[in-house]
């Protein structure tokens, strides 16, 4: 029973850390050549969900949204409820779907994960790539219906900057995941 009870607060903890590394990695930005800056945030989004699973990993970004919208600067422009009035609003909205999504497809972490195996990574890969997607896709419709744009329009504008950067993401976060998730099963499973 006491390690049932430890087991639950150490997947509150580790949902609380990754909501601070997600509000973190905000401000941690890689210039480019074409204007628009890599910013690790949804990187760290999608890892929530692939490290913690679902539940937790989106309980992460529920923390990180709850912060914003109280106030508490973890977003790139000032928070409050006003955040969702502006294009910014679709991709954290998309951040929850994209953070279950991805744990529910990687499934809850367990030790067992240490080796390298295919079909686990496959899954991680699948898991990590429509995260990413699904962040996009939310963003890009998201800015199609604030800004009554076309489907074409809104997809130029809030999918074709950020595709290079998060292919770049996803190679590292995959692999990163997989390093991760044998830890993060020690604490939140005990297994």
């Amino acid at each position: 029973m006491k390690n049932k009870g430890a087991n639950r607060r150490n997947r509150i903890v580790f949902a609380a850390l990754f909501a601070a590394l997600i509000a973190v990695s905000n401000f941690i930005q890689f210039p480019t050549p074409i204007g628009v800056p890599i910013v690790l945030k949804n990187m760290f989004v999608v890892l929530s969900g692939t490290v913690l699973g679902g539940f937790y990993g989106c309980l992460a970004v529920l923390i990180l949204t709850a912060c914003g919208i109280i106030g508490i600067p973890v977003f790139v422009i000032p928070g409050g409820i006003g955040v969702f009035g502006t294009p910014l609003g679709g991709y954290i909205l998309g951040y929850t779907v994209s953070s279950l999504c991805a744990g529910l497809i990687s499934g809850i972490p367990q030790t067992a994960g240490k080796t390298f195996t295919l079909l686990p990574f496959i899954r991680l890969c699948i898991a990590s790539f429509l995260g990413f997607a699904i962040i996009l896709a939310c963003g890009s419709f998201y800015i199609m219906v604030l800004m009554q744009m076309t489907l074409k329009a809104a997809f130029a504008a809030g999918t074709v900057p950020f595709v290079i950067g998060d292919l770049i993401k996803l190679a590292i976060s995959v692999p990163l995941a997989h390093s991760l998730r044998p830890i993060a099963a020690r604490y939140i499973n005990g297994k």
